[in-house]
């Protein structure tokens, strides 16, 4: 019997809150362990940005069955082509911006929300701006949910911006354009800052902008790669991926060093040296990665376009060397060369390796021609120790379509 004066709350905001509860519960501990390693561990120092991810459930922005890999660092499949962010790469770029609690934030892909909930406790307002609709939706169900009351968010180009709330203190671009949109260099306010992935579909660098006499000056900050854009600019592209013909970037890593020490066409580059070697099996310079701690990535890795229907076999080839490379925590953690394959909804849809590589081995070619499942539309290249120990180092690192695929 209610008692007078007893509020009647529905059922459905107590099994919210109870989820709620559980869910901070549950994964308090991974959340801890996912910021030490692959937030503090990465470089990121700014307390307001890290107690922000700490506090930011993630487990909430993903689907059910992509909960277990809410804490893991990296981006999940969220539906409508489109992934959540890392979480070390939302607080890279969120202390790149330096928020400030007075700031106005313009962000440009809403997508799952998770990166409005980062910023939301850092400034005063942030305003979100996704072009899918049905993730527009249940990001702004989510985020109020939640009680992220300072994000406000509607259905819409981001790349058009939001006029009526300009001018923006800050902008964060969260999906890849080929250039910074004008629309939003007008909006962004004389002497704010704005940071974007830009470049081409699957070859970007993230750019921390500043507003100056009207014009943007650019910082690069790292190599990084991100969801390109849906609508109408991302079709409007100059240089567009070949998906039957994918190739790895600066394979003999001659390249010189970005202005930040990142190698030039890698990503998510972990415990990783470019070593400078008269006698390197291809030029002058190749990579090593070493790691000594259990389940700590060592790794760098390439997105591409390809397009199972046609191209259904990959041919690697590469020259390695390990020292006393062995197993991480489990039998899949091992040094090699791994593709992840994902389908037109950028669900996980299969992988293939090239090792795994145990042991010591001085420099060797390796080689082997690995199938593309028939409804792959991207994949991810990874080489290196990723999660085990040792030693191993790579060069001349190819990649071509192999026997049975279309000629040039």
């Amino acid at each position: 019997m209610r008692t007078p004066g007893q509020l009647l709350i529905p059922l459905a905001l107590i099994l919210g809150s109870a989820v709620t509860a559980w869910g901070k519960d549950a994964f308090e501990s991974q959340r801890r362990q996912l910021v030490q390693e692959a937030v503090i561990g990465n470089g990121v120092s700014d307390p307001r940005v890290i107690e922000a991810v700490q506090n930011t459930l993630r487990h909430e922005f993903v689907s059910l069955n992509q909960r277990d890999r809410a804490y893991i660092d990296m981006a999940l499949p969220i539906g409508e082509d489109q992934t959540i962010s890392s979480p070390f790469i939302v607080a890279y770029m969120t202390e790149s911006l330096e928020p400030k609690p007075t700031d106005k934030v313009l962000e440009i892909g809403t997508g799952s929300g998770y990166q409005a909930a980062v910023l939301s406790p850092l400034v005063e307002t942030v305003y979100s701006i996704e072009i899918m609709a049905p993730l527009g939706r249940r990001a702004e169900r989510t985020l109020r949910r939640l009680g992220y009351r300072n994000v406000v968010t509607k259905i819409g180009d981001g790349y058009l911006g939001w006029e009526e709330h300009a001018p923006f203190d800050k902008i964060i671009v969260t999906c890849s354009p080929e250039k910074v949109p004008q629309p939003l260099i007008d909006q962004l306010r004389e002497g704010g800052t704005m940071v974007v992935p830009v470049g081409e579909r699957y070859q970007q660098t993230l750019y921390l902008y500043t507003k100056k006499n009207g014009k943007l000056e650019a910082q690069p900050l790292r190599p990084t790669l991100f969801v390109p854009m849906t609508g109408q600019a991302e079709k409007k592209r100059e240089v567009l991926p070949d998906p039957l013909r994918p190739t790895i970037e600066n394979g003999n890593f001659e390249l010189p060093l970005g202005e930040h020490g990142e190698m030039q066409g890698w990503y998510y580059q972990r415990q990783v040296e470019l070593v400078e070697d008269t006698q390197a099996p291809e030029g002058t310079k190749y990579v090593r990665f070493q790691n000594e701690d259990a389940g700590r990535p060592a790794m760098a890795l390439q997105g591409f376009p390809i397009d199972g229907r046609r191209v259904t076999q990959l041919k690697i080839s590469a020259m390695v060397k390990f020292d006393g490379a062995r197993l991480g925590a489990d039998r899949q953690s091992a040094p090699m060369i791994l593709i992840t394959y994902f389908d037109s909804q950028r669900r996980d849809i299969g992988r293939a390796a090239v090792g795994p590589f145990l042991g010591t081995q001085d420099w060797h070619r390796v080689e082997k021609v690995v199938r593309v499942p028939a409804t792959a539309r991207e994949a991810i290249f990874r080489i290196g120790l990723l999660d085990a120990m040792g030693s191993i180092s790579f060069d001349d690192v190819k990649m071509i379509a192999g026997p049975g695929n279309p000629s040039p």
